[in-house]
Order: C-alpha cells, then structure tokens, then sequence
C-alpha cells in the first residue's frame, strides 16, 4: 500500500463529517498519504449526501471526472460511501460502471477489509443492514481543537420526507464507557471542545438496556451528559442534533446546571404549522415547540437557539407558510438553517400530489431568509459591548491578522491576535462590532491553556 495517496470528498452532515474522519484514519492505518488534490488521488473516496437533491448530483458531476481519469489510469480506486451509496446501492454500479466500492454509512469502520476485496479484484457493495462495529479507529480528524464523538447512529422517526432512516438503519447507542474512553482520549491530545453526535440525539439510550427504580431508561443523554462532563481536559461539551418529541426539561435542567455544556441548542421545528407537522410525522404540535423553547430561556436565559425549517412542503398553503413566518418572528432564532423542500427516493411525500412548483417554493425561502436575518440581527444585538469567552479555532481567511472562534453560544468571533500562539486557547474578548450571524471584538484576556 507505501505511496498511495488518498483523497476523501464529504458532503452533508457532521456525522458524514465524523465518518469521514474515521474512514481517513483507517487509510493511514493502511499505510496511504492524505493529498488535497483529487485529480493527483490514486483512491478517491466521496463521501455522499441524499437529504437535498442538489447535493447528490453534484456527486455524480465529480464522479464523471474521477471516471474518465480512471478510463487513462485503471489502478485509480474510486469509492462512493455514505447515504447516496445505500439510497442507490448497485444501480450505482449501473450508472458510473468505474466504480470499485459502493458502501453505505453503517460500514464506515469496516473500510479496510472492504478494500482488500477490492484489491484482490472485486467490484464491492455493501450496503446490507449490520450492527456497527464499536468505534475502533483512530479517526484523522480535521480540527486539533473541537472533536466530534458519535453517541448514537442510526434513526428510528419516520418524517415522511427524510431518508434517513431508510439509509442510516436503526438507532444504535454507543456504551456511556466507549464514549466517555473516546472523550478522556482527546482531553489527553489536547483537545479541548467535544460535540456529541446522533441523528436524533435526544433518543439516546432507548436501545441499551437498563430502567432506573423510578421507572426510566437508565441511559439518556441527560445521563450520559453527567457521566462524561468531569473529562479532564475538555472544557466545553456540545451535542446535535435534537429532536423536540424527545426533548425534556430534565436534559434542559442538566444543560443548566452543567457548567462545561454551551448555551446553544439547535432544535428542528420544520414547520410552524400543527396540519403540516402532522402531515410530516413529527409527532409534536407547534405548541409544544414553544413550551420547549420557553423551558429553554427560562433555564437558561442567554442560550442561543438555532434550528431547521422546511418551506414548500407538499400542500402547504400561504397561510400555513404564515404560520412558519409567525413562529419564526416570536421565537427569534438566533439561526435557522432553511430548505425549500426536496423530494427524495423512497419517502411517502415524494409521491404524494400537490406538489408545490419551484417558483412558489423559492419565493417563500427568500422571505423566511429575510425574516430569519433580521431577527438574527435583533438576537446579536445582545452582544454589544458584552465580554465574551471565544475558543480560538484558525485564522481569520479575509483578514490574516486577526483570529476567529466562536462563543459559548456557537457565535462566530473575530479579533486581532497571533494565531499560533491562540490557537486552541479560550479568550476574553470584548465585543465592539455586532452582524446578524458574526461578531468582532477586542482581546481582553487569555483564559485556558495559556
């Protein structure tokens, strides 16, 4: 395997981010080279998306280069892992014939003995539902400061237009010990900001056995938050992405009295309409949104509080769009990660009518995009003149003098300083300068790992 050198391409969520560090640590266990440039790769490895449409197509416009490259140059290795690769399985085959490994996201950590088939001369799909192997690789990991952990694969909602759970498989909780080892590990490298993983996160534990003499699961997140929050080394404690059917006050209440969990919780709504949420299998009403919101603020009352919406959903209505518009504006979300709604394989919405045309779904994003900036703006005005603890994460790329990180509230921070001696360190810093989703400030002080 000396002097192969590899390339991986992700798209997608922060677990396809996880899985991609993995996969790459496993790479180098095989004894390959990391290289930037996918064209000089002798194994290109795509890292795929399936949630937006637009996203998967622009993993066949890279793959059409990769496979004329390989037409010249038949010893390129061409991989297509993640969602797209276990929404298509074989038909990708079919489609881009070039292509060595098909492997679906529950076969991240079994990369290498996939590999060695494909070495000894087989075309490989793998994509067949298996219990994931407890994490142990060695992940390369693009960040020496904040580290992703994985908690909890796989996702047993059933929104009626995600495919997630069709490409992802079952939930499967990962033990309090394995996460709790993977956390003292980084502390001991240095690493100082951990982001607990799953695609409905809240749900952790459900499947690990164990119930509490007052009756409930043994294992929750709220537990395992408590279980893993002394971590010598690891000072701040995040974790995505939520879901509000499982979102309880005692998670809200430990979140509270935690002080190494940040004040930032992202929480998906998709629609301020109850016939909508209904029609999307969410399994919560609009009220029971901004109870949860409420218990939030009241707990903590400077959190910052981001989620996702879906505009265009099949048949709704300008009026249940304006329900959306009004959730919105109460709430005041300090940022909203939105979609025009995208039909995808496989999920009941795609094949439902009154599908709503690309103008009437465009149209509404832009007024949700206007109205999410304002109040955007409105929620960092909160900031001025505030001193905030801002964990230095790289260098400012349109200003090389100054650094940038974020707050304990997840607010991208700028200032002047010297990124190699702050990188990694958590700041004081004054802010003089607010934007809608950005922050500017001076440094007062050096806090941590001065």
């Amino acid at each position: 395997m000396d002097n192969r050198r590899y390339h991986i391409t992700t798209f997608g969520c922060q677990m396809n981010k996880a899985d991609s560090e993995r996969m790459a640590g496993i790479l180098d266990d095989m004894g390959m080279d990391w290289i930037d440039n996918p064209l000089e790769a002798d194994l290109v490895l795509y890292n795929t998306c399936t949630i937006r449409d637009n996203a998967e197509q622009k993993v066949y416009s890279y793959l059409g280069k990769q496979a004329k490259r390989k037409q010249s140059n038949p010893n390129l290795t061409l991989v297509v892992a993640g969602c797209v690769a276990q929404q298509e399985g074989e038909a990708l085959l079919r489609r881009v014939p070039e292509l060595d490994l098909v492997m679906g996201p529950q076969h991240a950590n079994r990369l290498s003995e996939l590999l060695e088939q494909v070495f000894d001369g087989s075309q490989v799909v793998a994509t067949e539902p298996v219990h994931i192997m407890e994490d142990i690789t060695k992940p390369r990991r693009d960040s020496k400061i904040s580290a992703w952990v994985n908690v909890i694969y796989g996702c047993n909602e059933r929104c009626t237009y995600c495919v997630v759970p069709g490409v992802r498989g079952v939930e499967q909780s990962r033990t309090p010990e394995a996460i709790r080892a993977e956390m003292e590990l980084l502390g001991q490298q240095g690493y100082t900001e951990v982001t607990l993983l799953g695609q409905n996160i809240d749900a952790y534990g459900r499947d690990l056995p164990g119930i509490t003499p007052e009756g409930r699961r043994q294992n929750t997140l709220t537990d395992l938050l408590y279980y893993v929050h002394d971590v010598p080394g690891i000072e701040r404690i995040r974790f995505a992405t939520s879901h509000p059917r499982y979102f309880t006050e005692r998670l809200i209440k430990a979140c509270a009295e935690l002080p190494k969990v940040c004040e930032h919780f992202h929480i998906p709504f998709q629609s301020g309409d109850n016939d909508v949420l209904k029609a999307m299998a969410r399994g919560y009403t609009q009220e029971k949104y901004r109870r949860i919101i409420d218990t939030v603020r009241r707990y903590v009352p400077d959190a910052a509080i981001s989620a996702d919406a879906i505009v265009g959903f099949p048949g709704e209505t300008e009026a249940q769009f304006q329900n959306t518009l009004t959730l919105v504006d109460d709430i005041g979300f300090d940022q909203l990660n939105t979609a025009a709604y995208s039909p995808r394989p496989n999920t009941p919405a795609a094949r439902w009518d009154k599908q709503l045309d690309e103008a009437t779904k465009s149209d509404r994003l832009q007024r949700l995009n206007h109205l999410v900036s304002l109040k955007a703006a409105e929620r960092s005005q909160r900031y001025a003149n505030r001193i905030e603890r801002v964990m230095v994460e790289d260098i400012n790329p349109k200003n090389p003098h100054q650094v940038m990180g974020r707050t304990r509230t997840n607010r991208l921070t700028f200032c002047a300083g010297d990124i190699n001696t702050l990188k990694g360190k958590i700041i004081d810093v004054k802010i003089t300068e607010v934007r809608p989703f950005s922050l500017t400030g001076e440094r007062v002080s050096v806090l941590v790992g001065a």
